[in-house]
């Protein structure tokens, strides 16, 4: 077991000084390979160390990515539990944590330009099976390379990725944390990080096998039911937290703004709060959350959110004006609501979001 030293209570002021923060997802955002998806969703590709410096850019505080461990034991940064390519027209797909490291690495660009991967496709949600091509594309990447290719000041949020519909034992469960905590205690350094995980038990075991960073439970908040009640509510990811020493929760904005009164009860309990979801990808709706106390949102649209949270939220200079829809307006003109008048647009704006 790892014993580390313990973190503060509150971790949104352990992170960043306890400002709103903006996190890129996947990096520079996630890959939606339709053409009838947003250009920007085709830009860079997602959960590489392209990504992950194209997002450092900006006025980023953390990225998110996904990471899994491979058969011989190398954490690895990919989303999807199963890896698809093409050879004599014939389409396979292997399950990551399956692969060694050199299996997994033979997909996609090469380190070596003149050495060609085997293609990659991606199935959509609804089933469909595409090239997956992007403007820029990048090699896969470790979980070290990443903590070693990017600034040291950018945070990581680390989500510990598991497949939704297995069942762990412990003991397997434990390998994979100490495969990826034993890289981060060899080269993250200084580096501000945040665990995350879909995965209850996950949770739990990380926080026992480590208290130098925080642990934030991910939940879906309802929109999907699971086996596992802990993953099915707001309630019970709170329940959780509390239960498993647990710093914080990351949900979908939808769960939020159905629920509101839950961000008060996570600051209640001195839980952190962050959001996940395309809702974050709108200026509205990340002020929104701004306004009812959210600490932080994951965004695929990194450059256009970072400037909107830059004018809308983070302090300007004393007498400074920020620019709003193209006007000039004193910092202490923003938008100020009664509590009456915030309940009042939770109600609203969801339904505005969606026309």
């Amino acid at each position: 077991m790892v014993i580390g030293v313990e973190i503060g209570a509150r971790v949104g002021d352990w992170m960043m000084g306890g400002r709103f923060l903006v996190i890129g997802h996947r990096g520079n955002g996630m890959n939606k390979l339709q053409s009838s998806s947003d250009k920007r969703m085709r830009a860079v590709k997602e959960n590489t160390i392209l990504s992950f410096n194209t997002a450092a850019q900006f006025a980023v505080d953390f990225i998110e990515f996904d990471v899994q461990v491979t058969k011989d034991g190398c954490p690895i940064i990919f989303h999807d539990n199963f890896i698809l390519s093409q050879e004599n027209g014939t389409i396979f797909e292997k399950r990551v944590t399956e692969l060694t490291l050199s299996e997994f690495l033979t997909y996609g660009p090469q380190s070596d330009s003149t050495d060609v991967g085997k293609p990659l496709l991606r199935k959509t949600k609804d089933g469909k099976i595409i090239s997956w091509k992007v403007e820029a594309d990048d090699k896969h990447c470790t979980l070290r390379e990443a903590l070693e290719g990017t600034k040291p000041k950018l945070g990581f949020n680390i989500e510990l990725k598991f497949d939704d519909y297995i069942v762990y034992d412990q003991d397997y469960l434990i390998n994979v944390l100490q495969s990826i905590l034993q890289v981060v205690f060899d080269f993250a350094k200084d580096r501000p990080i945040i665990f995350s995980t879909f995965q209850p038990d996950a949770a739990l075991l990380v926080r026992k096998l480590q208290g130098i960073y925080p642990v934030f439970f991910l939940t879906e908040a309802g929109n999907d039911i699971y086996y596992d009640v802990r993953r099915n509510s707001l309630e019970e990811a709170l329940k959780l937290c509390l239960e498993g020493g647990l710093q914080g929760i990351v949900s979908d904005v939808k769960g939020i703004f159905r629920n509101p009164a839950a961000v008060s009860k996570a600051k209640e309990s001195k839980l952190s709060l962050l959001t996940y979801g395309q809702l974050n990808n709108v200026r509205e709706a990340v002020y929104m959350q701004h306004l009812m106390g959210i600490d932080g949102v994951i965004v695929d649209f990194v450059e256009e959110i970072t400037e909107a949270v830059n004018n809308l939220i983070k302090p300007a200079k004393m007498g400074e004006e920020v620019s709003l829809e193209g006007s000039r307006v004193r910092p202490d003109t923003k938008p100020q609501f009664s509590e009456r008048e915030l309940s009042f647009l939770l109600k609203l704006f969801p339904e505005l979001i969606q026309q």
